[in-house]
């Protein structure tokens, strides 16, 4: 351990953790899965669990036996020929990210970094390249807030072969890679000793050579068992910051940390669904339809710029972050869909973002027929951790021209309309007597919209546009408007 401001306590973390402040500023960053599992690319990121289960024989079909093809052969062709860091982190930018996490370590225990603790590594094994702090570089030069993500802790019982299934995991020779594994429920907070201190000299490592204003850790911390190693990796990780002289925090999911993270919450359906007001909170999703890059059974699909911009102003609208994860290719090349994908929507933030960076969110989170009239039942969000009683699901009413939500930023209301009418917006929160609007103007423009304040909303005369249509569009609102705190 090493000396400055923070113990391995919950009193420690709860009295002097603060939330950065470059967090909500940044709203949008950049999450990245990449790895062994992008060669294959096979059903999803936990390709290695498939192989040695459900899916030996089509591995089998495809590269042989895993006896004798086992999940390490997988190394020397992940030569990663068409990986350009800079590249990267520019599209990144463009994209309008204000932090980038990649995938230092997925379950599947490579190192993505060049490691002095395990030769099982990037750096020492396959393209023999520290790719973690390739990235890092190009990140910091691009102005860019750099993170890692590691899932290790979820390593030791993640690949257990299926009975009857040949496998090379066993073997001693491999020992430092496979575990070897053990028999157990995933996640079930019961690493050895040796394996916890292994994970935090990882942790170390990763804080050391990277200086990571940001650390995700998956839900295998999330139990009670880990407090010990985990609040260690704390006070290690934020006492490096200290030193460093900059912001930092850890990013995890439930209640796997009491004190001193930001909550994650996976996918948008899992996210609260009302203004939660936490100190800092996120939405780690997904731009494909996998998290790691697949190409079988089927081809993912992406999302487009539409539904990412939707996703944003939601999420903005009741304080949180969005992590948008990318799906690189195991050549190390970014498909084009994606990058379209992201590109589009970095031009949407160029104009909108001003709504959205920094922002906070309104007395209300939005009106019309897609709003809920009071908080469900779950609108503290969800974990992936905790099976939840099943809800039969509901499908709301397509977004139209009377939905949007609202943010507060720049001492400015931000009202973003899902879908543009042809010429008037009307927003009922800002009817007359409910508010005394003074301008209203869109975002990177000055010109200020003719509008009128009825009894029953404010009327705002929208002009022309060139916009893609299927994009969400904003009203930047001055006037003595109950705005709160901003």
């Amino acid at each position: 351990m090493i000396p400055g401001p923070f113990e391995p306590t919950w009193e420690s973390l709860r009295d002097k953790w603060t939330c950065p402040k470059w967090f909500n500023q940044a709203k949008f960053g950049i999450f990245i899965h990449w790895g062994l599992y992008s060669i294959p690319a096979r059903l999803n990121e936990w390709y290695e669990r498939h192989m040695y289960t459900s899916d030996a024989k089509w591995h089998t079909e495809h590269y042989g036996p895993p006896d004798k093809f086992g999940y390490k052969d997988f190394i020397p062709l992940f030569t990663v020929k068409k990986y350009d860091p800079e590249q990267w982190a520019d599209l990144f930018s463009r994209a309008g990210a204000g932090y980038v996490v990649p995938v230092a370590e997925h379950h599947d225990g490579f190192a993505m970094w060049d490691s002095d603790i395990t030769p099982w590594c990037a750096g020492k094994m396959g393209p023999k390249r520290d790719l973690t702090g390739e990235l890092a570089k190009a990140v910091k030069k691009q102005n860019l807030i750099f993170g890692v993500s590691s899932h290790r802790i979820e390593h030791d019982a993640f690949a257990f072969p299926a009975p009857g299934v040949p496998n090379d995991e066993f073997d001693p020779k491999y020992a430092g890679f496979y575990g070897p594994p053990f028999k157990d429920e995933f996640n079930n907070s019961n690493g050895s000793a040796a394996f916890q201190g292994d994970w935090l000299a990882r942790i170390q490592e990763l804080t050391d050579k990277y200086e990571p204003q940001m650390i995700y850790l998956d839900n295998g911390i999330n139990g009670r068992p880990y407090d010990e190693i985990k609040l260690k990796a704390a006070a290690y990780y934020y006492n490096s910051a200290a030193k460093w002289g900059r912001e930092a925090t850890l990013a995890t999911k439930d209640v796997a940390y009491l004190f001193g993270s930001v909550q994650d919450f996976e996918k948008q359906q899992r996210a609260p669904k009302w203004i939660y007001n936490a100190a800092g909170w996120q939405v780690d999703d997904a731009l494909g339809s996998t998290w790691g890059y697949t190409e079988s059974p089927q081809p993912m699909t992406v999302r487009g710029p539409d539904s990412v911009a939707r996703e944003m102003m939601e999420i903005a609208s009741i304080g949180g972050n969005l992590l948008l994860n990318v799906s690189p290719m195991g050549d190390g090349s970014i498909p084009e869909v994606q990058q379209k994908s992201l590109l589009a929507f970095g031009d949407w933030m160029k104009t909108n973002g001003e709504g959205i960076y920094g922002s906070r969110p309104w007395v209300r989170m939005g009106e019309g027929p897609m709003m809920p009239v009071e908080p469900p039942g779950d609108w503290k969000g969800g974990s992936t951790a905790v099976e939840g009683p099943r809800i039969a699901g509901h499908r709301g009413p397509a977004p139209s021209e009377a939905d949007f939500r609202f943010t507060v930023a720049k001492g400015a209301l931000y009202a973003f309309g899902y879908k543009r009418p042809a010429q008037e917006a009307r927003i009922t929160s800002l009817a007359l007597g409910k508010a005394l609007v003074e301008r209203v103007t869109l975002p990177g423009s000055s010109a200020p919209l003719t509008f009128t304040q009825a009894a029953e909303s404010l009327v705002v005369t929208l002009p022309g546009s060139d916009a893609e249509a299927r994009m969400p569009y904003a009203l930047r609102i001055m006037g003595s408007i109950p705005l709160g705190a901003s």
